[in-house]
């Protein structure tokens, strides 16, 4: 991997094994959104690719989410919404590859890391990760489609629950909740996706396509319209002294003073 590489791909037996490594906390930066549509991109081509894996290489972090740094330099609503359905985009090219996706977490998994794992339709955890929506915190709320998997999985009142209190739960809550479909011990969840990639490759790739597309959520108007509802409600916060406030109090390692404006 070279210094502006962020994402790396092996392909073994038949999974393509996607490997984030952007020290220090695997942020999603614009760069790494767009090396990941460009290897989903790739992937949905590759017959020979059946079942996909995205882990981290950091060993206490799947991704914390976004890149504070980037979200300070956004100057408006147009941006900002700008920003959000790009990253939207991105994950609706994962949750509707033609491929099963598994995300194996293992360590913290915040923010855009949880909307990134959200998008995988499959989800392995640990005991020791740590997953939530804290983008309250920041004067903001989820962007890139966090509010409409959260609640399709959670229902609202859970999903409401957990984003309006920056609730962060760690493995074993996540699965009861049925966030994620398994727990393991740490160190456990990648060679637990590959296993679970091993078994899939066994059935009838038609027939897994085939449930995919069943089961995966289908684009109605109804969805359509919530995701576009968060990206403009997201955009808004940037014309708000509360998003500034907040975003500038996270980089400044203090608690932030919210002031409703």
């Amino acid at each position: 991997m070279n210094d502006t590489t962020h994402l790396s791909q092996v392909v073994e037996d038949g999974t393509a094994v996607l490997t984030l490594h952007h020290p220090p906390v695997n942020a999603l930066s614009q760069s790494v959104l767009d090396e990941l549509a460009c290897r989903i991109q790739h992937i949905a081509g590759d017959f020979n690719i059946c079942t996909v894996v995205i882990h981290s290489a950091l060993p206490k972090f799947f991704s914390a989410g976004a890149n504070i740094r980037e979200l300070a330099a956004i100057r408006n609503s147009k941006e900002g919404r700008a920003y959000a359905e790009r990253g939207q985009a991105v994950l609706h090219q994962i949750e509707h590859l033609p491929k099963p996706v598994i995300a194996a977490i293992d360590g913290v998994c915040l923010g855009g890391g949880l909307e990134l794992a959200l998008a995988c339709p499959l989800r392995i955890a640990t005991t020791a990760s740590r997953l939530g929506l804290p983008e309250v915190n920041l004067g903001l709320l989820p962007g890139f489609g966090g509010t409409v998997r959260l609640s399709r999985i959670l229902g609202v009142t859970q999903a409401m629950n957990m984003i309006l209190l920056a609730k962060e739960i760690d493995g074993a809550e996540a699965s009861r909740l049925g966030i994620v479909h398994q727990v393991v011990k740490p160190g456990a969840a990648l060679e637990t996706a590959l296993d679970l990639a091993r078994q899939m490759q066994s059935k009838s790739k038609g027939s897994v396509n085939a449930i995919l597309a069943t089961l995966l959520p289908r684009d109605d108007e109804l969805e359509k319209h919530a995701f576009e509802k968060e990206a403009r409600l997201f955009g808004a916060r940037f014309d708000t002294e509360d998003a500034k406030e907040g975003i500038r109090a996270f980089l400044e390692k203090r608690v932030p003073k919210f002031t409703g404006r």
